[in-house]
């Protein structure tokens, strides 16, 4: 299972952490800190006092817009994006030390289409959300952002790339007190690791040699430059 660790770095006297990793996605999903507050379940004015802090150390990290029909929002700035790939690559580096359930892949960015690529990797071709320019990345997937369904599995989503499919053939499955590791080769030596409840894996009847579906949101999946 999951180590779990404190990541962090300093700006300046403040450490930017997971949380604030968390704040900054949700203001990117829902369009204002009000909103993204709201659905992390945190006070706006505690989440305004902690950008700001931030802010004095590393610059603007929102642009806001205010008034009109949509009431204002607030987005991202590339100081922003840029903190939160410095800290995808040193969760690259922990998972790597600590031994947690990541996937990493090596690819080619093939196209880009705003904060979203496509990138060639030895398992296929991956959408995932690169934040900086670069043509070779590295790609990292946490297992617990899997899902597994029994083949065959279509979704509309898939057709406007909202998810990313492979499918495999299960190689182990590891079972705990309420969930399973279940491990699936996706092809050309790569294999995969998700997560899912004892439940659903009876329900889904998932043995040793099951064919299976694999689907993952390009938004739960980062890219990262890579040099070789």
């Amino acid at each position: 299972m999951q180590n779990e660790f404190d990541l962090h770095f300093r700006i300046g006297s403040v450490s930017f952490n997971s949380k604030d990793v968390l704040l900054l996605q949700a203001v990117e999903e829902h369009g204002s800190l009000n909103s993204a507050s709201s659905s992390l379940g945190r006070s706006y004015s505690r989440a305004h006092k902690r950008i700001q802090e931030l802010e004095m150390h590393s610059g603007p990290l929102l642009s806001r817009t205010r008034g009109g029909q949509g009431g204002g929002g607030s987005s991202l700035t590339k100081i922003a994006y840029e903190l939160l790939d410095r800290f995808s690559r040193l969760e690259i580096t922990f998972t790597d030390i600590l031994g947690t359930e990541e996937i990493v892949l090596q690819g080619q960015v093939l196209s880009r289409s705003g904060e979203l690529a496509t990138i060639l990797t030895p398992a296929g071709p991956i959408r995932a959300l690169l934040f900086t320019d670069a043509e070779y990345v590295q790609i990292s997937l946490r297992s617990d952002s899997i899902t597994l369904h029994s083949p065959p599995f279509t979704s509309s989503s898939i057709i406007t790339s909202a998810l990313n499919r492979f499918v495999g053939v299960i190689t182990s499955i590891a079972t705990h007190e309420a969930i399973a590791e279940v491990t699936f080769d996706v092809g050309s030596d790569i294999t995969m690791t998700a997560l899912v409840s004892l439940e659903s894996l009876q329900q889904l009847n998932f043995q040793l040699g099951s064919p299976v579906v694999a689907t993952f949101k390009a938004t739960s999946t980062r890219a990262v430059p890579f040099h070789s």
